[in-house]
This record gives C-alpha cells, structure tokens and sequence, in this order.
C-alpha cells in the first residue's frame, strides 16, 4: 500500500535526523479496553491521598544483596515525588523464560513488566497488557513527548499502544569485545578482525597458550547472527526477512548461507575447545571473560565491559547497524491490565524516564554502597556488585556519567542510531492472532535446539535439516505463508 510505504519512510526520516536516540487478567479485548476508564477515574481518586505500591517483574542478575536497603531509600524518594512505592522483583536470566510465562499466563498480579520483541506481540493478543493509547499522554505528558512518535508507533499493535519502549541504543550493533592485554600478549591484530572467519585463528592462538577456553559462552551461544532478519515482531528468531532484502522475502534464515557458514565456524571452534565445553547448559558466564561478543556500541569498554571484568577492553564492530520495529522493541516496559493504579503506573515511568537521580538509583544501585556522586555531578562506583539490568529500565539519555568517562558514549549511541541502516520493513507490524497456536509450536521446537546450535556443540547443517523438519511439523510454513500474505498486501 502507498499508505505503507508512507510510513516507512516517515518513520526513517524521523530515525535519521533526531538528535536524541543513542499475568493475564482476560484474554479478551475487554481486558484491555473495557472498564479501564471507570477503573481509572476510580484509581485517580484512589491514588490522590494514599502512597500505592506498584510491583515491577525484570530481568536481571538476581536480586541485589542490598536490595532492602536500596528499597527504602528509593521508596522514600518516589514517595516524596508521585506518592508511589516500588517493589522491584529482578528474575535472574536463566529462570526469566519460565518467569515470564508463569506471571503472563498464570494471573498472578503485577504492575509492570519488562518484556521484548520475542513475546511482545504473544503476550498483547493474550490479554495480559493495559491499552495507553489515550490515557497516556493524559497521565505521562513528558513521556509521551520525550520518546518519539514513531518509537510509539514501533510498539503500536492494531495501532494501540501497550508499551513504554525504552529510549536508548534503539538500533543494534554488534561487537567482538578483547581483554586488550590478552589480545596484545598474543600478538593479535583485533582491531581488524571483524569476521568469524579471521576470529578462529586468532581466539585458537590464546588457547594454546593459556591452555582453556578463551570464548565463554552461556547457552544463548552467538544467537545474535540472527540479527540481521527482521522478525516482524512474530517472536519466532527463524522466521525473518534480511534487512537489506527488496525483495522483502520471508525465508527461514536458519537455512541461509550467511547464517550458516558461520555457524560452521562456531562449531569448529567448539570442536577445537576455544568455546567451553559446557555451553548448551550454562546458564551464566564468569565476570571475567577474555573474549566476548555483545550488542552495544564501542564506548561500552571503556564505560561498563572492561570496568566489569576489571580490565581494559577493546570493542570491535563485526556487524552492520541495523533499525528495525524489532530493535525498538527490544526494550519494553507494559502495564498489566488488570492493573489497581495505571495512572501510578504511568507517572512513575515517566519519572524514571525523566528525573535522572531516580534513573541513577535504578541504574548504578544505592549511593554510599554501590557509587557515590562527586563533586562535579558524576558517578564514582564503589564496586560493580548492582545486579539490575540498566537496559530494562528507561532511557539511557539521563543517566549520570561516570568520574572515569573520558567522553559521552551516549554520543556514539546517537551516531549509531542516525547513521543506522533501516530494514527493509521499519514500520511493518505484522498479526499474529491467526498463527498464534503455530507460533508457540515453532518457539517449542527452536527452544529445544538453539543452544546446540548457536554454542557450536552440534554440526550446524545437520542440524538445521533437523530443526527445519520439526519446524513444518509445527506449523512453521502456515506461519511464512501468513507472514508473506501480509507483507506483499502492505507493501503493494
């Protein structure tokens, strides 16, 4: 459709010239649209004299071991601001999936929870996610106008908003992270090694002499190759369009050559001890790494990598950076909608957005424990024992920067996303209520398989003749055909 292509395009334009990016209640629409409005002229009286506590589900680390003292200092400060407290439950990684789908499915009450391009759309067409379209920039007008229109289109399904994204590195790139000294002891040129092909010989010369493991990973192994397809918010990581493809062709981008020569690679590297041979089952890997891959940008070594591991870092882009709606989405915080207090909710999302000592005290942990602020505004870390993930919580955009930094790194994150490649479907959102029982059969099925795969621990084109199979068993070619159906009917 012209209308499409409209968007698409405005939605770029917008992309490349702001100077600022860097439980289920029912299972109807009623759930998301029906009595909200009594609720909220009911919640706004409720809110006006009492302090509210809301519960906010994340991903994290695990929960802080200061965590209650934290609490009551936040709480103290929140309950001066918007007469709100927090209960923060932060759901280690390894037990997020299973998390998530207990508190989406299983009613259990929350207030907030962080969620993804993997389930976002599931989990909206579940029920489990309050409509904001209107009370929005009723109850957070700063907010509404902080994010930008199209981040809020980005996130819109059936042009109704269910989320706040978070405002940060909304494009992704992609980084091979050094220990410099490691890399510099073994003579490795690592500023020019940007590809998996030359990134073999070099991590097999630090194992013959070290004698282990130089590239640790957890069980998500280097799921990140799959980056480059545009999922379409189907949160299926198989099904995608390459985001430079005109042709806008959906594929099953395991079978791709792109894709699977460099899984050839990872194996031979399993097969060679360079990855540990624990992979497919870990669940975390150490603090210390001497060699990494991570989405991010460069400035990230020096700020948070290297400064976590208690070393100086090196971060050299081996991927292309790429918008999409699926990287906008990357970072989303939705309000349940069975919710007692989405007026609170809002208001309290707007100020971790918008009030940067809260947005500290979420980001860097509690002052006197975990960092202290100097004299000239900065942050000074005690130690790097905060266990929330800052990327869960709001814009990176009013975080202070640290006594150490030598330069903004939010400046990099803002070239990256205006000099960012858009996917050939930026602004393309695609439905997935007629295939949600084969979407949920496919993620099954790529669960059960995906850490052999990306760890390297299994031959990859067997593999994948393996993981195809099961995938058209489960539905996975009514799923492209869908997908298709609606990309050629947007895009005529």
């Amino acid at each position: 459709m012209r209308k499409m292509k409209k968007f698409a395009a405005a939605m770029l334009a917008l992309t490349l010239t702001v100077t600022s990016l860097a439980g289920c209640g029912s299972k109807s629409e009623e759930a998301n649209n029906g009595g909200q409005e009594a609720k909220t002229e009911e919640s706004q009286e409720e809110g006006k004299d009492e302090v509210v506590t809301l519960k906010w589900i994340q991903v994290g680390a695990g929960m802080p071991s200061n965590y209650d003292a934290w609490q009551e200092h936040v709480n103290k400060l929140l309950e001066e601001k918007i007469g709100v407290n927090i209960d923060v439950e932060v759901v280690s990684w390894a037990d997020w999936e299973n998390r998530r789908s207990v508190v989406t499915n299983g009613g259990e009450y929350f207030d907030i929870l962080f969620t993804d391009s993997t389930k976002y759309n599931s989990e909206v067409n579940l029920g489990a996610f309050l409509d904001i379209t209107d009370l929005l920039p009723k109850a957070a007008p700063e907010l509404y106008k902080y994010i930008p229109e199209d981040y809020w289109k980005a996130v819109s399904i059936n042009d109704k908003i269910y989320s706040v994204p978070t405002y940060k590195d909304s494009s992704a790139t992609q980084y091979f992270v050094w220990d410099k000294a490691m890399a510099e002891k073994y003579g490795i040129d690592y500023k020019n090694i940007n590809t998996y092909k030359d990134l073999e010989p070099a991590l097999k010369k630090i194992k013959d002499g070290e004698g282990t493991s130089p590239y640790v990973m957890d069980k998500s192994g280097a799921d990140m190759l799959l980056s480059v397809y545009d999922q379409m918010g189907a949160g299926l990581p198989p099904i995608g369009v390459r985001y430079d493809d005109d042709s806008r062709t959906v594929v099953n981008a395991l079978e791709q050559e792109d894709i699977l020569s460099q899984l050839d690679i990872i194996h031979k590297m399993y097969k060679e001890g360079i990855i540990n041979a624990d992979a497919p089952n870990a669940d975390q890997v150490p603090e210390y790494r001497m060699f990494f891959t991570a989405q991010g940008w460069s400035g990230a070594a020096k700020s948070t990598w290297g400064p976590n591991m208690g070393v100086e870092a090196e971060a050299i882009q081996f991927s292309d950076t790429v918008v999409s709606n699926t990287t906008v989405r990357g970072s989303l915080n939705a309000i349940y909608s069975g919710t007692k207090y989405p007026e609170k909710c809002l208001e309290f999302l707007q100020l971790i957005n918008t009030d940067s000592k809260i947005r500290d005290a979420f980001y860097y942990g509690l002052e006197g424990e975990n960092f202290n602020y100097t004299d000239d505004g900065k942050i000074e870390r005690i130690n790097n024992e905060w266990k929330m993930a800052g990327y869960t919580q709001g814009t990176f955009f009013n975080v202070s920067q640290l006594s150490t930094d030598e330069f903004n790194q939010w400046d990099e994150v803002k070239e990256l996303n205006e000099k960012a490649t858009p996917s050939v479907l930026l602004g393309f959102n695609l439905d997935t209520s007629k295939i949600e029982t084969e979407l949920a059969n496919c993620r099954s099925v790529y669960e059960k398989y995906k850490s052999e795969l990306f760890t390297g621990a299994k031959e990859p084109r067997e593999l994948v003749k393996k993981i195809s199979e099961e995938l058209k068993t489960a539905g996975f070619d009514k799923v492209m055909e869908e997908a298709q159906a609606q990309i050629d009917a947007a895009y005529k």
